[in-house]
């Protein structure tokens, strides 16, 4: 005992005991404990409670170590097996912070959220309060910085300008009809699947959910967008490679908000970020759909995915009907809510208009046999320094073959051209009011891609060798129950694009509700400007705005009949029909190349693409993968397949975390079916997205 209170040279004590420095954040205070390396966990904060002697609700709190990043979460754990020792300095903090989240709508919630859990459950816990099933289809992802603003005081300034705060919300108090799992097959409708409008008030709405005192309307209804400024003030990609630097931004699902980073009161934003939407019912999903619905507006408002401009005029006339509807269905809620529906007929109505449902044939067809196409079709194989067009050939499609004769009559003997489509590329190049009905076709080869172009005559020839393409591209047939599904759906797509000739002049302004500028992306109103400027040419500042009015309301009366929901679905479905969705891109140097290209992730593949011009150069089918590694010290991400040379790639600008997190992601919701228990497999998910669990 005489030389107990000695300290020695290594910060040690003479009775073996040393100083442990902690920082209690809630009261902003320091204190030191004479602790041994054989006290656990729990024994440190239980003696840290005591010495504080502060009444108050400790048990949210945990042991943070700065130095290390690491939450000290196994109570049961001495300090000596965590490694701490007299240098370490611990902070004794609440799990819970608040965290400002902002949604697809591009509104803004404060959440608490614990920071303590993998982001993976955070996510969960955050969708279920918010109503949104299925948790795994979404992430949180840091704020994109515009390298244009540089002063801090700007972003600021746009930030508040966008704020809309809900009420404070904590996970884990959630609606009493949230699903936490992937399929319920006892949940409660709770929206009427023909309008999404509640079956009952906005309290049995959201049950004990904290969003019952607040405005739902924010998460369940869209909101038209105010003002054109903001498109000016968001963030928009200029390029491909800007895209890929959005990217980088995703959160690693395996590690808590804290290992990453964050603090309390940052914005992160919550995204869809695996683009396969599973069991998407307008009956239990008016939160989700809404919220799909905002994400896919602002992609092509703000230009993240390329479409055309009879494409955009549809866009715009569905936002302008999904307005309209929003405004009426808001007032009509309360109306609504005692009215009885009736089972069989949202049964029907959610076969309609549910992205893995449709209207079925009354005739069924020979399932015994596989349906064949056969036709005249016009064939192009493009090549550098080539003047020659499309060439006629008559040309049948079979399983997944097409091959093409020179003439009907030699349909027997040996074709002229042959090609195999699985694993092809296959994009959409349509003109609708030009009578353009292309079909481009990349089919992988052992160096690369051998580009086809396939023009068609008409709309019905286009959906069905469309269709074909679609379906032996993931190496299945036209007898496929999704055959005719992806024909109807291919057709209304085009159905909705239909418009009349463009007005020459419009004598005077339109008398309307219709805002444009908050309608079409800011490429479409410069380029309708420059269309309309011109020696000669009546021109005043409202004629464009007009101009483009009437060409949304032409476009309008395709979709003036849809109700609400629908429309939103159709929204989805349109989105989901162009060439670029669902492509995350991310830049790298693949072996044996000499320059960084881009690697493009999406639900079913790899794509090797040009980063300047976004081309296809070479795909692989996750389907065809036997394994894939990743070498964490040099970040290269290597992919074997069955039949094929691996492939190699290092990652630039991102940690190959991120881009081995998308393909173990996809892989896992492949995984997902309805008959399968309500609870996500969690420990699936980290073993084949951590790399080291």
């Amino acid at each position: 005992m005489a030389l107990d209170g000695i300290r020695m040279p290594d910060g040690c004590y003479a009775d073996g005991t040393w100083e442990l420095k902690m920082h209690v954040t809630d009261l902003n205070k320091d204190v030191s404990l004479r602790v041994t390396g054989e006290i656990h966990i729990g024994g440190v904060m239980l003696r840290l409670v005591e010495e504080l002697d502060v009444k108050k609700d400790w048990s949210d709190h945990a042991l943070w170590w700065e130095k290390k990043k690491t939450w000290l979460l196994k109570t049961h754990w001495t300090l000596d097996k965590y490694g701490i020792q007299a240098d370490a300095r611990l902070l004794f903090t609440p799990q819970h912070k608040l965290l400002r989240l902002q949604l697809p709508n591009m509104k803004h919630m404060k959440v608490k959220v614990n920071f303590s859990d993998r982001v993976f459950k955070a996510v969960s816990d955050i969708c279920k309060t918010f109503n949104i099933r299925h948790p795994e289809e979404l992430s949180l992802l840091r704020k994109p910085r515009d390298p244009k603003k540089k002063k801090k005081k700007l972003e600021g300034m746009e930030e508040d300008s966008l704020e809309l705060e809900g009420p404070l919300l904590t996970p884990g108090s959630g609606s009493i009809y949230s699903s936490p799992g992937l399929y319920s097959k006892t949940m409660t409708p709770t929206y009427d699947s023909r309008d999404g409008s509640p079956l009952s008030p906005t309290t049995a709405w959201f049950g004990d959910s904290p969003l019952s005192e607040g405005n739902p309307s924010i998460l369940a209804v869209s909101q038209p967008i105010s003002s054109p400024d903001m498109l000016v003030k968001l963030y928009k990609p200029q390029s491909l490679l800007d895209k890929a630097k959005i990217n980088q931004g995703w959160l690693d699902s395996s590690r808590s908000l804290m290992e990453q980073d964050v603090k309390e009161n940052d914005v992160l934003l919550l995204r869809f970020k695996y683009h396969s939407f599973f069991d998407l019912n307008p009956k239990y999903d008016a939160i989700r759909v809404n919220q799909l619905y905002e994400q896919a507006k602002w992609a092509i408002l703000l230009e993240e995915i390329e479409c055309t401009e009879e494409e955009m005029m549809m866009f715009a006339a569905l936002q302008y009907h999904i307005n309209k509807l929003s405004i009426m269905s808001s007032d009509n809620h309360m109306n609504n809510s005692e009215k009885e529906v009736d089972e069989v007929d949202a049964a029907l109505s959610d076969l309609e208009i549910t992205l893995e449902g449709g209207k079925t044939s009354n005739t069924l067809g020979d399932i015994t046999s596989i349906p064949e196409l056969a036709d005249y079709v016009k064939v192009f194989k493009p090549k550098k320094l080539t003047l020659k067009g499309y060439k006629q050939y008559w040309c049948t499609f079979k399983d997944i073959t097409i091959s093409c004769y020179k003439s009907r009559e030699e349909a027997h003997g040996t074709p002229a051209l042959q090609m195999n489509l699985r694993g092809c590329e296959v994009t959409p190049d349509v003109n609708i009011s030009g009578q353009k009905f292309n079909i481009k076709l990349l089919i992988p080869v052992a160096d690369g891609m051998n580009e086809i172009w396939l023009r068609c005559d008409t709309e019905k020839q286009y959906a069905h060798w469309m269709a074909a393409c679609r379906l032996a591209s993931k190496g299945k047939t036209m007898a496929d129950s999704s055959y005719n599904l992806e024909v109807q759906n291919i057709l209304s797509f085009l159905k909705m694009q239909h418009m009349n000739p463009d007005p020459q002049f419009i004598a005077e302004p339109i008398n309307t509700d219709i805002n444009p500028e908050c309608l079409v992306s800011p490429r479409y109103l410069k380029k309708y400007k420059n269309k309309q400027v011109s020696p000669g040419r009546p021109f005043w500042p409202g004629h464009i705005r007009d101009l483009i009015s009437a060409r949304i309301l032409e476009a309008h009366q395709n979709v003036a009949q849809m109700s609400l929901i629908e429309a939103k679905m159709r929204f989805i479905q349109a989105w989901q029909s162009l060439p670029e969705f669902g492509i995350t891109h991310f830049l790298a140097k693949f072996q044996g190349g000499k320059k960084e290209e881009l690697i493009g992730i999406t639900y079913n593949r790899l794509i090797r693409m040009d980063a300047g011009t976004g081309d296809a150069i070479k795909t692989w089918r996750f389907s065809n993968m036997k394994q894939w590694n990743v070498n964490w010290e040099i970040k290269m991400v290597t992919v074997e397949f069955a039949d094929e040379p691996s492939l190699a790639f290092i990652c630039a600008e991102v940690d190959c975390k991120v881009v081995h997190e998308f393909i173990g992601g996809y892989i896992f919701l492949s995984t997902r079916a309805k008959d399968q228990n309500e609870s996500l497999d969690e420990e699936m998910f980290y073993k084949l997205t951590s790399g080291w669990v």
